[in-house]
């Protein structure tokens, strides 16, 4: 190239980084049952939990969604990791993945739906998988290929 021409090639191509969304969830099974909920006005069911509020660590967090969702007490010293799934998040934009970092645990109350919460189920893994989300189908998935639920 003559000097002081440019070129209209790029120089470095840049390739966005995925936009992250990060959750608690709360994988509660009962009679080889998974406990899911759908919000109001959604279509589709999510493993009951949500975000972190500034300050607060994983069971803090947990435990007020649970608390505020499903209207039960977590009983904290029985809270136990799960694992970690990351899917296309529902509802946003592509590309952008949510993260969710799964735990188990014991509750004492009655389970209802509460606040931005209108459904809860009781699943197995034969629940047709468009009334769940992607993160949801994988979760379950997991679930029966380790025998926790029918």
């Amino acid at each position: 190239q003559p000097v002081g021409a440019f070129s209209t090639e790029p120089l470095v191509t840049v390739r966005s980084m995925p936009s992250y969304i990060d959750k608690l969830a709360l994988v509660l099974i009962q009679g080889r049952r998974q406990l899911v909920a759908r919000s109001i006005g959604k279509s589709v069911f999510f493993t009951p939990g949500g975000k972190r509020e500034p300050g607060e660590d994983d069971h803090a967090a947990l435990c007020r969604e649970c608390r505020e969702e499903l209207t039960v007490t977590l009983i904290r010293e029985s809270i136990r990791p799960y694992g970690v799934f990351e899917a296309e998040a529902f509802g946003k934009s592509a590309g952008t993945v949510v993260r969710m970092t799964c735990y188990t645990a014991d509750y004492e109350g009655t389970l209802a739906p509460n606040e931005e919460v209108e459904e809860l189920a009781w699943i197995q893994s034969d629940f047709p998988s468009e009334k769940l989300s992607e993160a949801g189908r994988i979760i379950l998935q997991d679930l029966k290929e380790k025998s926790l639920i029918d």
